[in-house]
């Protein structure tokens, strides 16, 4: 099954919450947008939010609903009186409300000029303004409502379409990865905590023996875990984005019928005649769940054509990028003798990906298999299991079809592995901020190791500097945070 699963747009909110902020806007503004899809639509959701919201529905219904319940309600233009619809119109009163701030929602019909006509209504307003994008999403995290995490599964769950996608999305946008974070974030700050009190008080005997000693302990804890967490193979960030699989081989093996079969169209040109590819022909697909970005490319041969020649380079470059290579090699252009084909296979693949790395990623297609007798297949098969050094092979007829049903599964599998169930085990990385914050911050707790018997002042400011990494991810990291700490524990100057 196709389906187009790249974003339109990509939640970035946790490079910097200032970079974020709309410039000139006034946060004591309310605003209001169209939350549903663009559209003819049996019901559209306009939302507001914001101080003015109250009086946003009693100038349009005449009237407050009672709280989180639905009231059907003539909607009409404050100034006009006109009728514009009627709707159900709910009422969420601040803090209890996504966005923390007094809100409501109006669900009229969804008709272009019922749309454009209430949205016009509440712009004629004194207080209100059209919202930016992922301005309510915004004023959410500003009220604690979401951490940073939260918010990008938000933006992953709107924009997934495959399952696998939804699933690991409805985690992130849950909290389980943010708990993990905050987690390491608590414990860290109770060791920056201790230390800073020992710089401050030990001369005072105010702390007790050996609390330099389970810091010890606690950091280097921290650091295995962070550093497990960052082994995870690109899983979750893989499944975020479309696993990257590239069709490559010879000229004429069949590379452009498997993409037309995989894709259920034409998406390639077929054609007896050799080097009928030049450029890479790209389509999003959904298999088994998982996204897949499948790359067709030129077959790989050496030529003195300038435009095929620049088909190869780009070939290789794609094969170089990829997560999983699927190799098609033509049954016919195989040595007569079974026992010859494992070599020969070794020899090929090590031309098509030029990496040992590439050549474990890889699955084998054997293709036309409906031109080999079956004796002659079963042969060969017996000698690639015998020879054990040759990747998994499928056999296939990109003509009849047969075997198509085999490298699915295998191919599943595969993307699978690549990608993991994203509703077992500890939630993966799914954002490259992610992993570049808990990299700084793994770092940083090195140096609390390189200054800890020489510094212990830059020992802290190491763990002060992993503290803010952490803190970078969900947006959640303050000082007064350490303070509560530090009395908490020692209770000084009690």
């Amino acid at each position: 099954m196709l389906l187009p699963f790249q974003r339109g747009m990509d939640v970035e909110m946790g490079r910097s919450v200032c970079e974020n902020t709309l410039a000139g806007l006034n946060e004591d503004d309310t605003i209001f947008a169209l939350s549903s899809g663009q559209g003819r639509c049996g019901v559209a959701v306009v939302r507001v939010s914001g101080p003015a919201s109250a009086l946003a529905v009693r100038s349009l219904t005449r009237g407050l609903p009672a709280a989180r319940t639905a009231s059907l309600r003539s909607i009409t233009h404050p100034q006009t009186k006109e009728l514009l619809d009627r709707g159900l119109v709910l009422w969420f009163p601040g803090p209890g409300s996504f966005t923390g701030e007094d809100s409501a929602e109006f669900h009229i019909h969804g008709g272009p000029a019922v749309i454009s006509g209430v949205l016009q209504a509440l712009g004629s307003l004194p207080g209100l303004r059209p919202a930016e994008a992922g301005e309510f999403t915004r004023r959410a995290f500003y009220a604690g409502k979401l951490d940073l995490t939260e918010v990008e599964g938000l933006g992953d769950l709107i924009h997934a379409e495959t399952e696998a996608q939804r699933r690991q999305a409805l985690r992130q946008m849950a909290g389980d990865l943010g708990r993990i974070y905050q987690d390491w974030s608590v414990r860290l700050k109770r060791c920056l905590a201790h230390v800073e009190a020992f710089i401050d008080f030990s001369e005072e005997e105010l702390i007790e023996d050996g609390i330099l000693n389970d810091v010890d302990a606690a950091v280097r804890q921290l650091q295995m875990d962070m550093e497990n967490h960052l082994l995870d193979q690109r899983r979750g960030e893989r499944l975020r984005s479309g696993v990257q699989v590239v069709i490559a081989g010879s000229t004429n093996a069949g590379k452009s019928s498997l993409l037309n079969m995989l894709t259920q169209r034409p998406a390639a040109i077929v054609s007896p005649t050799a080097g009928t590819t030049r450029d890479v022909v790209e389509v999003p697909l959904d298999i088994g769940g998982y996204p897949v970005l499948l790359s067709d490319t030129a077959g790989l041969r050496d030529t003195t054509d300038s435009v095929e020649q620049e088909g190869v380079r780009r070939a290789r470059q794609r094969v170089e990028l990829a997560d999983l290579s699927l190799v098609v090699v033509d049954l016919t252009q195989l040595p007569s003798e079974p026992q010859q084909v494992p070599v020969f296979l070794s020899g090929h693949l090590k031309s098509i990906l030029e990496h040992s790395s590439h050549r474990r990623q890889c699955i084998l297609i054997l293709n036309k298999s409906d031109l080999i007798t079956a004796e002659l297949k079963r042969s060969i098969q017996v000698a690639l299991e015998e020879a054990g050094d040759v990747p998994p092979a499928c056999f296939l007829s990109c003509h009849t079809r047969d075997g198509l049903l085999d490298l699915l599964t295998m191919l599943q599998n595969r993307l699978k592995t690549l990608c993991g169930d994203p509703l077992i085990g500890s939630p993966s990385l799914t954002q490259t901020r992610h992993r570049t914050h808990l990299q700084k911050s793994v770092e940083a707790l090195y140096q609390y190791y390189q200054y800890r018997d020489v510094d212990l002042v830059l020992a802290a400011e190491g763990l002060r500097l992993g503290l803010t990494s952490l803190g970078r991810i969900t947006g959640r990291v303050g000082a007064e945070e350490i303070l509560d700490i530090i009395f908490k524990d020692f209770c000084i100057g009690k």
